[in-house]
């Protein structure tokens, strides 16, 4: 007989953690599936519970070189969801190549600094953990696709028994997104002609979802308006709970969005990209030569190239993708 597998190593971590942490197993599995604002607003009061911090974020990688933050809070306040283009010292890049937690003390912060900040921008934080979110990949490995961080404006925070709760709790958000997105998977590849077809992300879907929602909040506000004096603080927290949740809401909604035309254009080459541009235009292969100062051939041979790459057939199709990379 095969031997029996080994358990998973436990968690080494206090025993007030371990009941913190418990605990918020059993409420994201009660509560949280289903509401991203909430799950993640849940996550950063857990770690809040076993240590000090001031500022905390989710972000999520996006297309070829873009991280989409839907949640943030800093110093007892909400923070506005951003999108940023990361480079190739900061921190983005840094989980991507080593994919495993970053600490400050790891290179003084020179990761941390390197990139776009976030929190309060006239404090740099003294202390930070930033660890990848993980799911499989189309290959059945793990790919990182987004990130969770905690900071402190005191330097010292985050020991290494915070920082274990912290990559078990960010952990267990992965594997709540990822079961999401499998479920997704699992319904999209359906025959889309029969009844009600998942598709892709569209400016009408943005522009319903944010009505619809933008009136559920002007409803409250009325509500409020028409309020006793006593119960009118209250509904205006309602109010800017609905707004926060809408703003991630939206966030969220565009890492839906097709990004193959993105992913097709950077996989040219600088010439072949000059080339593609004005193929978008529907110009002739001897108007491209003159525009670019290049031979037909030349244009031919780029032409060729871009329809292998792209998978396509015909210049139409390849003019329309690239159109649509180019008014994104």
């Amino acid at each position: 007989m095969p031997d029996d597998p080994e358990p998973p190593a436990r968690l080494r971590v206090d025993a007030e953690t371990t009941l913190i942490l418990r605990e918020a197993f059993h409420k994201i599995d009660a509560y949280y599936r289903g509401d991203h604002y909430g799950l993640y607003d849940y996550a950063r009061a857990v770690m809040g519970k076993i240590v000090p911090l001031d500022h905390f974020y989710i972000g999520f990688f996006h297309g070829a070189n873009r991280v989409r933050y839907p949640y943030g809070y800093d110093g007892g306040m909400y923070t506005d969801p951003a999108s940023h283009i990361y480079g190739p010292r900061g921190q983005a890049a840094w989980l991507l190549k080593h994919r495993q937690t970053y600490r400050m003390q790891y290179d003084n912060g020179a990761a941390l600094n390197s990139g776009v900040a976030s929190g309060d921008t006239s404090r740099a934080s003294a202390d930070a953990v930033t660890t990848p979110l993980f799911r499989r990949g189309r290959d059945g490995e793990p790919a990182v696709f987004g990130m969770m961080s905690m900071q402190s404006y005191r330097p010292d925070t985050f020991d290494d028994n915070s920082v274990r709760a912290f990559e078990w709790l960010a952990d267990l958000v992965a594997r709540v997104l990822t079961k999401e997105a499998e479920d997704l998977d699992a319904l999209r590849r359906l025959p889309a002609d029969v009844g009600d077809a998942p598709q892709l992300v569209t400016a009408d879907h943005i522009v319903e979802l944010l009505s619809s929602r933008v009136a559920d909040v002007r409803q409250r506000a009325q509500d409020a308006l028409a309020a006793p004096d006593a119960s009118l603080r209250e509904a205006l927290q309602r109010i800017v709970t609905d707004c926060q949740q809408l703003q991630s809401d939206l966030v969220e909604l565009t890492l839906d969005i097709d990004n193959g035309p993105e992913e097709r254009f950077r996989s040219l080459t600088a010439a072949e990209q000059g080339v593609a541009v004005l193929l978008g235009s529907d110009l002739p292969n001897d108007r491209i030569a003159r525009e670019l100062g290049i031979s037909p051939h030349t244009v031919k041979s780029h032409v060729r190239n871009i329809l292998a790459k792209y998978r396509m057939t015909g210049r139409g199709a390849v003019a329309e993708d690239v159109r649509k990379h180019l008014a994104r």
